[in-house]
């Protein structure tokens, strides 16, 4: 085999590498909101709305694109909810995750403390993101959200790895079903949130909440119950007429400082990375690990040309 032959050769063994090695820019997505959608996607007064809500928050944290599991065909995702007996006030909002259209025991599991434990050890295996129930209209307890705090270094190192997460409103407001706080301490970073009631009015939906479909009348007529202080290296999803922010989502990695953004932002709003990008990346990554073997293969090449030679 001549030198020009044995480097094309050596140059499509790297190509097909790159090919076949999957690529991502590995980071969590998040989506975090005062709304509790889970209460009013069956009790209203705006059920499509909620629904809506559901959806968007589903579908950007499991997106096949972003999220390495469900690219692989882990499809179910973790929802956290206590079985109590229902207070006034609250419903099943295992029921609202149906009524968006995810088939229990098949889009997704529903678990309380008594089995969550058990379930978190298959975050990645089993299940693609995890979605937290809202204290307020659903009926996460303390129970469950010690368990998440508890197992905080776990969730993250799942995030990490680009796994998703959805946690709708907590502040142990309505019945007081969180009374010892660590409303979003599962995501330590998280440092403030505010309980806060108020009556959907006047929402306005940002440029970057609108990217994932959502629109005004989806976060408007229904209730919300907490306020993010800050963005904590997330985007904005919507915010009321005060400018206080209702939900955050986005995607990054889980720093000591909070959430770093790996993807590039441009008039507020992440850029998608297509398949191409994601292609283009693994051939670039391959190429530097390939380059020893682009190297020997030349140099076998030329030592091989030099004895023909003499």
């Amino acid at each position: 085999m001549n030198i020009s032959k044995l480097l094309v050769v050596t140059l499509g063994v790297v190509l097909i590498a790159g090919v076949i090695t999957p690529a991502y820019a590995v980071v969590g997505s998040f989506f975090l909101t005062g709304h509790d959608p889970d209460f009013h996607a069956t009790l209203g007064p705006s059920t499509t709305g909620a629904r809506n809500i559901i959806n968007a928050a589903i579908a950007f944290t499991t997106d096949p694109a972003f999220n390495p599991f469900s690219n692989a065909g882990v499809n179910k995702f973790l929802y956290v909810e206590s079985n109590i007996a229902v207070p006034g006030g609250h419903t099943n909002g295992v029921n609202g995750i149906v009524a968006a259209g995810h088939v229990l025991n098949t889009d997704f599991e529903h678990h309380d403390a008594s089995t969550l434990n058990g379930e978190l050890d298959q975050l990645g295996t089993k299940y693609s993101a995890i979605v937290v129930a809202s204290d307020c209209g659903g009926i996460l307890t303390q129970a469950e959200l010690d368990i998440l705090i508890a197992r905080s270094a776990d969730i993250i190192t799942f995030l990490n790895n680009g796994g998703g997460i959805v946690a709708f409103s907590e502040g142990n407001s309505c019945s007081g079903l969180t009374p010892n706080g660590g409303h979003y301490g599962f995501l330590p970073f998280i440092v403030s949130s505010t309980a806060f009631n108020q009556a959907e009015g006047g929402i306005t939906v940002t440029p970057f909440g609108a990217s994932l479909g959502l629109v005004d009348s989806d976060v408007n007529s229904n209730f919300s119950h907490n306020i993010f202080v800050g963005t904590f290296g997330l985007q904005i999803v919507d915010d009321d007429q005060a400018d206080q922010i209702l939900s955050i989502a986005g995607r990054g990695v889980v720093t000591d400082d909070g959430i770093e953004p790996e993807e590039p932002v441009v008039g507020g709003e992440l850029l998608q990375i297509d398949n191409t990008a994601l292609l283009l990346a693994g051939l670039s990554q391959n190429a530097i690990w390939m380059l020893p073997v682009l190297a020997g293969a030349a140099g076998a090449g030329i030592a091989a040309l030099k004895l023909r030679r003499k």
